[in-house]
């Protein structure tokens, strides 16, 4: 191969750099997390299945918790820079073996999350069309349409994606802002009360399933080390987007659950919940600023959720693209767009899984909301608690192993913390993951589920050994990111 072949080789197994600063990064972190969907619908779920009032400090205590996180995974991001984080960080903590078991996780997780997102923009698009055109389309053409305008967006460069996702998201914070106002002016008759942030409305009888709820609204912020490859300054844009896009997400969830309760009274919310259920926000919103701002607040409650399908489809084809760079998936996968430098390969396959789940979905008749949303978002964040509890280990034994010039709190304290905290969440949303799925306690649903993970991981360690027995030079480059693309050409 020639010295022009290798090179042209090397780039075209690249991300494009340089594109992406702060603000960009925040945005797809922010996006995927979907703040307007997470207050429209988990939070009035978590008050309605659980009876528990304190969901606005189960709020900051989880955003606390991935903050202990957050110190350790941007410390790693100095030394591991790659679009697969979670695997290239377990494959330099915990082993290449474990490396790649991470990443079979992290394709079950994260393709759960963006699809179900499909089922749940169908369903809240209906009404609005309904009213403005007098039809209503089946959930699964609006899912279609939707499906579309991602997998176009995610052929482009990411900067186009991140201007998408710009626009987008300032415009879904601004009405959230302005129905808290509208909540926080009209309280009820009993007044102010900020009892929901005592520790003993949290910590009683369905705190665990709380946790689990609230947890999963987290999703997508770890995705600022996934576009690090892209950034015009990993060391900088890495930590500074992921510390303020928790800081602002947990502030969010926390003020807007709280703001919920005080034109109701925390008294009533969790019956008034169950009875309106996540058309609770913008009813409110009806009667404190009339029907047209409640009717642009469902609206941007849709677009709300194509800026998650945007975010979620851009990481998990750079997952993709990662592990094919990497020949621990065929090599076609680790492929960029030579015009655009988006994950061209990685890209398609995870539109390919989309629409597939789009199509058996309609085909056999499946509540979109229910057994697509609920279900198998909830699938997904079980994935990505796992995910976040391997890592916070690999990132404590990386630095136990390697000694760099990191202090005890950023190399060994807040990751040790947060693997603990992280374990006892797992096992928290495990106990109560028939109320997060919203089935029965006899369900064999909440346990095949969680059982599937275990089964991945098993398959994700004996093919990492397949590999160091079968193809060494493929093993030898598991995490090691562009230098694996260069070194493989050689």
């Amino acid at each position: 191969m020639s010295v022009t072949e290798r090179r042209a080789g090397a780039v075209s197994a690249a991300l494009a750099e340089d594109r992406l600063g702060v603000p960009s990064v925040m945005f797809f972190v922010i996006s995927a997390a979907a703040p307007l969907t997470v207050i429209g619908g988990s939070v009035t779920a978590a008050y309605a299945a659980t009876g528990v009032t304190g969901v606005p400090l189960a709020y900051f205590l989880i955003g606390a918790i991935l903050g202990l996180f957050a110190v350790g995974y941007v410390t790693m991001a100095r030394y591991v820079v790659n679009a697969g984080a979670f695997y290239a960080y377990t494959a330099r903590g915990l082993g290449r073996p474990v490396g790649v078991a991470t990443a079979w996780v992290a394709l079950l997780a994260y393709n759960p999350l963006q699809v179900g997102l499909y089922g749940m923009i169908g369903a809240a698009a209906q009404p609005l069309i309904d009213d403005w055109f007098g039809f209503a389309p089946p959930w699964w053409v609006i899912g279609l349409v939707a499906w579309a305008l991602t997998g176009a967006l995610g052929l482009m460069r990411v900067d186009v994606n991140g201007k998408v996702l710009a626009v987008l998201l300032l415009t879904e914070i601004a009405v959230i802002l302005v129905f808290d106002i509208a909540d926080l002016i009209n309280p009820a008759a009993s007044g102010y009360s900020l009892d929901v942030f005592a520790p003993s409305s949290l910590f009683v009888p369905g705190v665990g399933a709380v946790v689990a709820i609230c947890m999963a609204s987290f999703a997508g912020f770890e995705a600022s080390v996934v576009f690090s490859e892209e950034t015009k300054d990993p060391r900088r844009t890495v930590p500074i987007a992921t510390y303020v896009a928790l800081a602002v997400i947990s502030g969010l969830y926390a003020v807007s659950s709280w703001a919920m309760t005080v034109p109701i009274g925390s008294d009533k919310i969790a019956e008034t919940a169950r009875q309106q259920s996540s058309a609770l926000l913008f009813n409110l919103a009806g009667q404190h600023l009339g029907a047209t701002l409640a009717t642009i607040g469902s609206l941007l409650f849709v677009t709300s959720l194509l800026a998650a399908l945007i975010a979620f489809h851009n990481t998990i084809s750079r997952y993709i693209f990662a592990l094919g760079r990497e020949r621990v998936l065929p090599e076609a996968f680790g492929r960029t767009s030579p015009r655009t430098g988006a994950p061209i390969n990685g890209s398609l396959t995870q539109s390919v899984i989309a629409l597939a789940t789009i199509v058996i979905y309609a085909v056999l008749g499946l509540d979109p909301v229910v057994q697509l949303f609920f279900t198998v978002g909830s699938f997904g964040g079980l994935g990505l608690l796992i995910l976040l509890a391997a890592t916070s280990i690999s990132v404590l034994v990386f630095f136990a192993k390697n000694h760099h010039e990191e202090n005890a709190w950023r190399a060994r304290i807040a990751p040790g913390v947060s693997s603990v905290l992280l374990i006892v969440v797992i096992a928290l949303v495990i106990a109560n993951f028939d109320v997060v799925l919203g089935v029965a306690p006899d369900s064999p649903l909440r346990w095949i589920m969680p059982f599937v993970y275990v089964v991945a991981v098993g398959l994700g360690v004996i093919w990492g050994l397949a590999l160091r027995a079968n193809r060494p030079q493929v093993y030898a480059n598991i995490g090691r990111g562009a230098q694996s693309a260069v070194r493989g050409t050689e």
